[in-house]
Formats: C-alpha cells, structure tokens, sequence
C-alpha cells in the first residue's frame, strides 16, 4: 500500500493512552491513522481535557482506500469497553476489552488492513489481576503470532538498545542467559536489522552480564561460559559482532562509534542509558514479529490521565518510526 495504514491501539483506558491518540488527532501524518479502542471513551476524554481541540471520530471503513491522516479526524475501530472507564482508576473488568483491542490490531496486519499496530501502554498488573498470564506486549504479541522468541528494541535517535533478556527479577538472568537463547537473539537482531532498518552489515556491540565483562572469569564466568563462545560461532556465520564488552563503558562516545545496535543481557543494563538519552522520544520496538509493531517507551502514566498534560512525545516518535519501517519492508 502506497499510503501506509496504521492502527493505533488504545492502552489502559484509565491511563493517558486514548488522549494520547487524540492529540496526535490534530496533526498530519504521512499515513492513515486508525484507533482501535472504545469509540465512547475516545469521545468522553476529548470533551474533558483541558485545551484540547475537537477530533471528529469516524467508524473505520477498512474497504476504503488508505489516505494520509486528516488532523482534526479519527477513524476508529471500536472495541466496546465492559464497564465504563474514569481516568486514573483502574478496572481489572476492563482487562479483556484491552486484549481483545491487541487482537484486533494483529489481525488486521497479518490479513493486510494495516501495515503496522502502534501501541499505547498498558497496565500490566490490572491484566494479570483479571487472570490473564500477561507479563507484557512483547510476550503476548509473541505468542499471538506463534513465534517462540522475539526481541526488544528501543530506539532514540541514532542510539538502538536491544535486550536479551526483558521482564525477569534479576536473580533469573543468568539462568535465562543460555548458548541458544543468545544466539537466536543475535540473529533475529540481525536479520531485523537488515530487512527492518535497512543496515546492510549491522555492527551489533554485545554487552558482557558481569562487571567488566568477567575480568577473565573472577567476576563470573558467563561471558567465558556462554557469550564468548556464541560470538564466536556467530562471527563464522558472518556476523559483524563486537563483544563481550563492559556495560559501564560501552555506552562512551567513542565505544558506539560505528556501531548500529547494543545488546545489553537484561532490561536495566541498557534502558536507564538509552532513557537517558531520548525519554518522552524514545520508541519501543518488537522485533521477530511478522509484523511492524511499534511502542511508547513510557508507562500509563495514572496520575496525568484526564488532565490534559501527558507528552505524546513517544507516541508520535513510534508513529514516524513504523512509517519508516513499513517504508524500508517494502522496499525490499
């Protein structure tokens, strides 16, 4: 499709997401725009945050034609809430409805509706109370496309973060760390990389799980053990790997010189750094799917839901992004 089709889920409805929709609403986009989530709520935040400006929401036509975005309008998918949603107070009975708009965006890509689902955060404990093993977009999009293993990528600006490991208690890590698991991920961070960001030969920089990367194994043998010995396979297959290198200087200017991609072992190795770099711009990717899906990098934010004052920074940078990257998929 010439002009790409998004869909733009709604996240927790108690939380800022819908009138994060709604305030990119107002701006132009070199894509269509399409909000799945409740048509009431999207109407019902509209009206009572403070300064915003009117969005006319419009049922979505999917056999129309895809067509840049129209500020100021809002094509919705409408997935009916069970009960009423008020900003800031969360509803477990709400948790299926939330689900249910994940699902509808995922269907639409993989039958060509949409070119790429963009998501606003979601509340991962109100999903777990309702009874659903939910630990996360990534996972639940995971298996929802029956894929074994995908990797998160976060992205700001030129600086890409991608993590071996996502939503464990640290004491798991090292476990969870295997030869196979490494090395899948390497490539799927690869390939990704290739097709997605259209790098032709990524250097990817590969951060070690000890202090200074083991010291020679008397901080840990991990690197010794299971990193060391994955990189090496993977440089045969030839990959472009630098690594196994400590986390606390890996992030210095001239150590990311050249490089295209950081692998950091667990979750807050690499986001503190790459949240430094870009919070409130920065854009959640999955990678693995067969499909684009892009993300926030913020939570749903409870306390600002309502009041008119969340940054749709995030948002707006993962909307830019998954038009790129539907861009450069089908350029090859």
């Amino acid at each position: 499709m010439s002009v790409p089709r998004l869909a733009l889920t709604a996240g927790e409805p108690a939380g800022i997401g819908p009138e994060l929709l709604l305030a990119l609403a107002r701006e132009p986009f070199p894509a269509e725009l399409v909000a799945i989530g409740d048509r009431d709520l999207l109407a019902a935040r509209a009206g009572a945050v403070p300064g915003a400006g009117p969005v006319s929401l419009e049922a979505f036509d999917p056999a129309a034609a895809p067509a840049p975005h129209r500020p100021g309008h809002l094509p919705v998918l409408h997935v009916p809430l069970a009960r009423p949603a008020a900003p800031g107070r969360l509803d477990a009975g709400n948790a299926a409805a939330v689900l249910a708009t994940l699902d509808a965006a995922v269907d639409g890509c993989r039958d060509g509706r949409f070119a790429a689902m963009v998501t606003a955060p979601v509340q991962k404990s109100i999903i777990a109370d309702a009874g659903f093993a939910f630990s996360g977009h990534t996972e639940y999009l995971a298996a929802r496309c029956g894929v074994e293993r995908v990797v998160m990528l976060l992205v700001a600006g030129t600086l890409r973060v991608a993590l071996a490991t996502t939503h464990l208690p640290l004491a798991a890590v090292p476990g969870a760390i295997t030869r196979e698991m490494l090395a899948e991920t390497l490539r799927i961070l690869h390939r990704d990389l290739r097709a997605r960001f259209a790098i032709d030969r990524p250097r990817i920089a590969v951060l070690g799980l000890n202090p200074h990367a083991g010291e020679g194994g008397h901080l840990g043998r991990e690197e010794i053990d299971v990193i060391i010995p994955v990189l090496d396979t993977l440089r045969a297959e030839g990959l472009d790997l630098a690594g196994p290198l400590p986390a606390d200087t890996a992030f210095t200017p001239h150590a990311l010189a050249g490089v295209d991609a950081v692998l950091a072992m667990y979750h807050d190795q690499g986001l503190p750094v790459l949240k430094h770099a870009g919070f409130g711009e920065a854009v959640n990717v999955t990678l693995g799917l067969p499909i684009v899906r892009t993300s926030v990098d913020h939570g749903t934010a409870l306390d600002l839901a309502g009041t008119g004052t969340a940054d749709a920074g995030s948002l707006r940078a993962a909307v830019r992004l998954a038009v790129t990257l539907t861009a450069s998929r089908a350029d090859r």
